[in-house]
């Protein structure tokens, strides 16, 4: 089993790899693979130092499996070619919307995949974490619309903008990613203006969603505002249901659906934060209550690890779900 990470010396690519050997994922031989500007680093794998190979030195190697972060651009151009050799998991957005390509979350739809499939779309962080949420009470209640308002962290944007925020934090001319200064600030602006105002971030949210939960009736709006934490995406949703429900029930189902952790004790201040979601796996929600303001409305705090389960531990999980079915 030959594994390519493309984009290995960036945030999600580096977290990947650590995935993989961590999660003891069965690869006889790692290629990590980056931009020219980058091959030629090494990076540690197993207790073995492995020197960083170009796009096309991992290509030429003929992988049967590719997981690739390296942004929209790198691969539109190269999943292709790898996928002549292997299976690809893109975590970028340049597949998700194709409707011939699987957009997937294995807890709630990686039996959709088959063998026929060569490249499978990794969703959008905020979108990963909210859907993860929304399939069961979807499934038990049906969601007739969804108000989600995003706290994403800088590391979404890259170690680029990590580092604009620690420079800024430290006094120290910053190398500007983002518009404006991004510590103690928030900046109501992930991704890029559209022309109906909305953002691709914002975009993503809304149709991502209904193309996971195969519902494009689901009337959702959305607005994604960055905020000054390193790591963790936080949204706010509130969620208008077709049937009547209990917050019992609401709780049990979320108790019982793999991948989440309720997390519910405002009493006691118990509630999902950021740091506390930090280097872990599972899709954190609490402040659960009703809505009194409108029949059959719920709200929801949501909080994940976006580079985890965001992107990175998704795209792995993917692959685990299609080693496990015969599908590489």
């Amino acid at each position: 089993m030959k594994v390519c990470v493309v984009g290995a010396t960036g945030v999600v690519g580096r977290t990947m790899i650590e995935l993989i050997e961590k999660r003891k994922f069965p690869s006889d031989q790692l290629i990590p693979a980056a931009s020219e500007r980058s091959s030629g680093k090494t990076i540690i794998f197993r207790n073995n130092e492995i020197k960083v190979a170009s796009i096309r030195e991992g290509l030429a190697a003929k992988p049967d499996l590719v997981l690739f972060s390296a942004g929209e651009k790198v691969s539109g151009e190269f999943a292709p070619a790898f996928a002549q050799y292997g299976k690809v998991i893109d975590n970028s957005s340049a597949w998700r919307m194709d409707p011939e390509i699987k957009l997937v979350v294995p807890e709630i739809n990686a039996g959709i995949i088959n063998k026929n499939d060569r490249i499978i779309a990794n969703p959008n962080c905020s979108t990963i974490q909210m859907v993860m949420v929304l399939a069961p009470l979807h499934r038990n209640f049906i969601i007739n619309r969804i108000v989600v308002s995003t706290y994403q962290s800088v590391s979404g944007s890259g170690a680029r903008a990590i580092s604009q925020m620690e420079s800024e934090r430290n006094n120290i001319e910053p190398n500007m990613i983002y518009p404006h200064p991004i510590d103690l600030n928030c900046l109501p602006h992930c991704g890029e203006f559209t022309d109906n105002g909305y953002t691709t971030e914002e975009v993503k949210l809304i149709e991502e969603t209904r193309k996971i939960l195969d519902d494009q009736t689901l009337e959702i709006t959305a607005t994604a505002v960055r905020v000054p934490v390193v790591s963790g995406h936080s949204e706010s949703v509130n969620i208008e249901f077709v049937k009547e429900f209990e917050l019992e029930n609401i709780s049990a189902i979320l108790n019982n659906s793999p991948g989440i952790k309720v997390t519910d004790d405002p009493k006691n201040n118990v509630y999902p934060m950021p740091i506390s979601s930090a280097n872990k796996d599972d899709v954190f929600v609490g402040r659960i209550r009703r809505d009194y303001s409108k029949k059959n409305c719920l709200n929801l705090w949501i909080v994940s690890d976006n580079i985890r389960k965001g992107a990175a531990t998704n795209a792995v999980q993917i692959a685990e779900y299609m080693l496990e079915q015969g599908l590489i």
